[in-house]
């Protein structure tokens, strides 16, 4: 089991005190839960790239039980989760099991587990072969469906009060907006962090300007707030949400006929049996 540093010093970054807690923590999970944690990661907005001073620790993990516990009669909870503690610290863990059934899926935000930027453990094996078993066999068409249904339920519009929005809510929008064009454009699993998805995929530059200038207010703002609605994002966002309608796209459903035989497989392998 492995610690990563990350080398980060901005405000996604995380702490050598915090990785300690973090780390510690899980490891009280493992010990109370009798599983192996496998790999343990950032999600949400410091792993996305767009963190404010308070941002919450939104740490995600993969464990596994002992062998015989996948053999008997009845399948018990797969799901571990822990509130969030004095240190802002929220907790959720999937069996490993459930991963890879999720996995056969195209479910996008267990890859962006296994992409994080901030890893807390893991174990050399697992992870390893799972993303790469992800990123072979992933249906596009899956994943542009997910990215859109994210992307739509912050649409513009969405949780307006007096023509002020909760502007955090664009990140939200644009992030699988931008994951889903990424998806149509190369087929493959777009990149995690915002900034990197950005320069990668065309965004207009008055649009990319706009989204700059909240994500500068976001680092530096404990609370972002409500503020006025952003007319040049809003109109960018509608019409993207229509272009990249499922209806309209024409995406493989394709996924190879060893998908399952190898992520069984992996699974064998990881839990001994």
């Amino acid at each position: 089991m492995s610690m990563t540093t990350d080398d980060a010093t901005d405000i996604n970054a995380v702490s050598p005190e915090m990785r300690v807690h973090i780390t510690a923590t899980l490891n009280d999970v493992a010990h109370e839960h009798n599983v192996t944690i496998l790999y343990a990661a950032e999600s949400g907005s410091r792993a996305w790239g767009f963190a404010s001073p308070d941002s919450d620790y939104d740490v995600r993990f993969i464990y596994a039980h002992p062998a015989d516990w996948y053999t008997g009669l009845y399948e018990a909870r797969d799901v571990i989760e822990r509130p969030l503690d004095e240190r802002d610290v929220d907790l959720a863990g999937w069996d490993v099991r459930k991963a890879l059934r999720l996995l056969l899926k195209s479910n996008p935000p267990l890859y962006e587990w296994l992409v994080s930027p901030i890893i807390y453990i893991d174990d050399g094996r697992f992870c390893t072969s799972a993303r790469a078993l992800f990123e072979r066999h992933a249906s596009p068409h899956v994943l542009a469906r997910a990215y859109y249904a994210i992307a739509r339920g912050h649409r513009p519009g969405q949780g307006v009060r007096d023509g002020e929005v909760k502007l955090k809510r664009y990140f939200y929008l644009v992030r699988p907006l931008l994951s889903l064009q990424w998806v149509v454009e190369h087929g493959t699993m777009p990149p995690m962090n915002l900034q990197e998805l950005m320069r990668d995929v065309d965004v207009p530059a008055d649009v990319s300007l706009a989204i700059l200038d909240l994500l500068a207010k976001k680092s530096e703002t404990p609370e972002l707030g409500f503020g006025p609605c952003v007319p040049i994002i809003d109109a960018w966002a509608a019409a993207e949400l229509e272009r990249f309608a499922p209806d309209r796209l024409s995406l493989s459903e394709h996924q190879a006929p060893n998908t399952l035989q190898e992520a069984s497989a992996l699974f064998r392998r990881t839990v001994g049996l």
